[in-house]
Order: C-alpha cells, then sequence, then structure tokens
C-alpha cells in the first residue's frame, strides 16, 4: 500500500491555494482598475504584466542558488508568500499606474523568492516514488485558487460594488497561506546541507547535468506551444462569446486543471511519467487543432477542456522530472533554472502568438501551436 503523502506536502497545498485566491481575486479585476479607474492604456498594461512576470522569473533563479548555498528551504518561502501578502494594500491604495507597477513588481518578486525553494522543499518532504502525487496534489490545489480568485472578486464586486475593497480584502487569504506555512510545515532533517560550490555560475549549471537540461529543453518546447490563457478567451469571442460570459473559458479550463493533476501524478507514480507526458503533449495538438478550426463556442470550450487537461498531465510531471534529475544539493537551483527557460519561452511565445494573430489570425496562432507540440512530441519520442 502506497504511504500517505506527508501533512507537510498537504499544508503546501493549501498555502499554495490561499494565495492564488487573493493573487488572483487582484488580477481578475487589474486590468479593468488599470485602464477604467485610473486612465492607463492597453500598452502599460501589457508592460505592468511583462516586466512582473519577468522579474518573478529572475528572482526564482536567483532564491534557487540561495537556498542551496544555505541548505534551508522554509524560510525563503516564507519570505516570497509575506512579500506578496503584504503587497495587496498597494493595490488598493494606488493612486496611477506606477504605484500599481511597484506594487506588481513587489509581488511577482515575492513569487520569484518562494517558487524554487518551495518546489525543492517539495522533493525533500517525499521520496522520489511519491513525488509525482505530491507535486500533482500542490499544482491542483494551486489550480483550485486560481479558479476560486476571480469567482470571490466578482462576488466581492457584486456585494461591495468598489474594486478597491476588494484589493484590501485579498489580504485575508494571503495572511492565512502565511499562517499555515509557518505553522504547519516543517523543513525536513534531511535538507541537504549547505554547499560552498554552488553559485550562479556556468560551471554550476553546467553540473546540472544533461538530464537535467533535457527536462529544461522539453519544457521549454511545450512552453513555446502554450500561448498565454487570455487568447483563449480571445478565440472565444471571435466565435461570438458575449463579453460577460468571458470568465467561463478560465473556470472551466482551471476546473479540468485542478480535477486532472493530482490523479495524474498519483498515477505517474505507479506506471511511470513518459506516457503521461506523451498523451500530454499529443492533447496540446489536439486541443490546439480544435481551437484553429473552431467556428462555435461549444468547439472553443472543448478545446479548452483539452486545454486544461494537457496542463494536468504535464506541469506537475515536468516538476518531479526536474526534482529527479537535479543533484540533491542543487535543486532549488535547478527549479529555478527551469522556471527562468520556460518564463522566458512563454514571453516569447505570447510574442510569436500575438504577432500571428494581428498579420493572419486566430487559426495561425494556434496552428504554429500544433506544429512546436508536435516537435515536442515527436522530440520526446526520440529521446526514448
Amino acid at each position: 500500500m502506497k504511504q500517505a503523502l506527508p501533512r507537510g506536502v498537504i499544508a503546501l497545498g493549501f498555502v499554495s491555494m490561499f494565495m492564488d485566491i487573493s493573487s488572483e481575486s487582484v488580477h481578475a479585476l487589474l486590468p479593468l482598475f488599470l485602464v477604467g479607474t485610473l486612465g492607463a492604456s492597453t500598452f502599460i498594461v501589457g508592460l505592468i504584466e511583462g516586466l512582473g512576470e519577468a522579474t518573478a522569473q529572475i528572482s526564482k533563479l536567483f532564491s534557487g542558488v540561495l537556498s542551496d548555498r544555505s541548505g534551508k528551504r522554509k524560510p525563503l518561502a516564507v519570505l516570497g508568500y509575506a512579500l506578496s501578502a503584504v503587497t495587496k494594500p498597494l493595490f488598493a491604495l494606488a493612486g496611477g499606474a506606477g504605484a500599481v507597477l511597484t506594487a506588481r513588481l513587489a509581488d511577482r518578486v515575492g513569487k520569484g523568492i518562494r517558487g524554487a525553494p518551495r518546489d525543492a522543499l517539495v522533493a525533500d518532504m517525499v521520496p522520489e516514488a511519491q513525488r509525482g502525487a505530491a507535486y500533482g496534489l500542490r499544482q491542483s490545489m494551486d489550480t483550485v485558487g486560481a479558479l476560486l480568485g476571480p469567482v470571490l472578486a466578482m462576488a466581492l464586486m457584486a456585494l461591495t460594488g468598489d474594486v478597491r475593497t476588494v484589493f484590501w480584502l485579498a489580504i485575508l487569504p494571503a495572511m492565512v497561506a502565511v499562517a499555515v506555512l509557518v505553522i504547519y510545515v516543517r523543513e525536513p532533517e534531511t535538507t541537504s546541507p549547505p554547499k560552498a560550490q554552488v553559485a550562479l555560475t556556468r560551471a554550476s549549471l553546467e553540473a546540472l547535468g544533461l538530464p537535467f537540461w533535457g527536462v529544461v529543453l522539453l519544457g521549454a518546447v511545450l512552453t513555446l506551444a502554450r500561448v498565454s490563457e487570455a487568447f483563449l478567451i480571445l478565440k472565444a469571442g471571435d466565435v461570438g462569446m458575449l463579453i460577460g460570459m468571458a470568465p467561463v473559458v478560465l473556470m472551466l479550463f482551471n476546473l479540468v486543471y485542478a480535477l486532472s493533476a493530482w490523479p495524474v501524478g498519483v498515477l505517474s507514480d505507479r506506471i511511470g511519467q513518459r506516457g503521461l507526458l506523451l498523451a500530454g503533449f499529443g492533447l496540446l495538438v489536439l486541443a490546439d487543432l480544435l481551437l484553429a478550426v473552431a467556428s462555435s463556442v461549444e468547439m472553443v470550450l472543448l478545446g479548452v477542456a483539452l486545454w486544461g487537461l494537457h496542463m494536468g498531465m504535464t506541469q506537475g510531471l515536468l516538476a518531479a522530472a526536474v526534482a529527479r534529475h537535479a543533484p540533491d544539493h542543487m535543486r532549488a537551483t535547478a527549479f529555478g533554472a527551469f522556471n527562468l527557460v520556460t518564463g522566458f519561452a512563454l514571453l516569447a511565445g505570447n510574442a510569436l502568438a500575438g504577432g500571428l494573430w494581428s498579420l493572419v489570425g486566430p487559426a495561425a496562432t494556434f496552428g504554429a501551436g500544433a506544429v512546436l507540440a508536435a516537435v515536442g512530441l515527436l522530440g520526446l519520442i526520440r529521446r526514448g
């Protein structure tokens, strides 16, 4: 019989869920707040989001190196979650786009600081035979938070009618996340001791090994093929979905993602990851092709559901693969490097998708995604 997951892993799942409820309740309203209340342009909205995500990815690499050098995970995780929590009132107090940018950068730095140490901590707490389930559970609960956050934002807007009030209240689930982390997550004594040679150098990155960089390449190709969920919403609007129904797209996506990630992780611990990753790549090819030719809302929603299932079948497994192939004393550095590369792949993929959409149309955007996903699928097959 499989041993139950440690309490700390389950607690980290709740930490991710509560923080995502907080962050997504803000993020769901932030673009309209910037444009409608503060008078910012859509260019400024894009600039704030782009700078924020780039900052998060860069921060993950440095925090990973620091975690490995100190041999500690939890202090950096607490710092990152706490920083993101205290930024929430800054959004409510913002009087202009500059203040929002400051708050967004601080929030994303917090995300970057906590990401790699938290993911390494999951691996430290469970044996390799349980890592698929552990990462799948954390990913599922994180996605539940992403689903509930916009729902909470809509409910609070209906009750209060004031976006700033919603931003003020967003600090509450964030503080719950920090409290759960501090009280219920204990760093195992088996965490790797500090290694003085862990540093952000070419030699250290090469020491991660070719198998690890193979996982990074796989993740980068997958990320290039998978554009932002914003394009799913745009496609739904392109075939006639009313703007008031747009949240249904993200709700369906996150629901399928949340329901699939944990079971897939558990299954991977029993039968291995390769077949499931192949199926995940195949689902992305199918979803992209369907979205490229979709001419009705129903077809788009089917494509969105397949997209969510693809995420559930790949993201937790890639995290487990990073943990498996990285040296124990460089595990957080490995997660930081993986997130940095895939983060910039996401930025490049979105730029390509946006350009194709503007110049040719949505069919070209999703068609290119299908080609890239097929390339990744063939590469994974050849890799054996």
